[in-house]
């Protein structure tokens, strides 16, 4: 997982956090952007390039008891072995203020670096002392050539798309579909090519040995696109 593989995010993953990253200097950072941005994304190439341990939380699914535990768990691994510890939280704010402090000790005294992800505002939805001892790095939604390239990438290397072709129609609906949601684009792109394979995309959708995974050329049409997102 590498920086570069994360299309569409150019400006926020400037020359400085690269360069951070690179260096395993990362700091504690808040990401804020929509769904499908690339926010994950960017937590896995820092789970990858690190020498530090990473671990991470969903805020939708823990508590403070989870985020404690954790907590313990990075500073003896700090204290016993000389080793820092990468927090990301996904989705912080469903913590409430309350829960966040939990984290405020921690960051504060570097027993942790804090990673958090966000689709709210951080200026309402995280605490203001965790919200001043982070970086924010503003994603936004995925442009539509970076789409456009997550397609080909996805139709490239899994082999449920071996040998799938997009006609025109099908890239520019996939595209328009998603809405800048780079999620949303590949849940499409399968349930549009599962159709496809079955013939049950428009046109003929499906011919050509669809479905054998032996490479034959097949193709996904417009109608099995549109009959996805419906």
């Amino acid at each position: 997982s590498r920086l570069d593989d994360l299309l569409g995010q150019g400006e926020a993953l400037d020359a400085v956090l690269r360069q951070s990253l690179c260096e395993d200097r990362l700091p504690s950072l808040l990401l804020w952007g929509p769904p499908g941005c690339g926010k994950t994304s960017f937590a896995a190439c820092v789970a990858a390039s690190t020498q530090r341990l990473f671990r991470s939380l969903s805020a939708a699914k823990c508590g403070v008891s989870e985020l404690r535990e954790e907590l313990s768990r990075a500073a003896n691994a700090l204290r016993l072995r000389g080793v820092g510890t990468i927090l990301f939280v996904d989705e912080i704010h469903r913590w409430s203020k309350a829960q966040q402090d939990a984290l405020l000790m921690d960051v504060e005294k570097g027993t942790v670096t804090l990673v958090g992800a966000t689709t709210e505002n951080p200026s309402f939805s995280v605490n203001n002392a965790i919200l001043s001892r982070c970086r924010l790095v503003l994603f936004r939604k995925v442009d539509d050539d970076a789409l456009s390239a997550v397609l080909d990438r996805a139709i490239a290397a899994d082999a449920a798309l071996q040998g799938a072709a997009l006609s025109p129609a099908a890239r520019r609906a996939l595209v328009a579909a998603a809405d800048g949601d780079a999620r949303v684009l590949l849940n499409t792109l399968e349930l549009a090519a599962a159709a496809s394979r079955g013939g049950a995309g428009a046109g003929g959708a499906g011919a050509g040995g669809a479905g054998d995974g032996d490479g034959t050329a097949w193709a996904v049409h417009e109608g099995a696109v549109l009959a996805a997102v419906q």
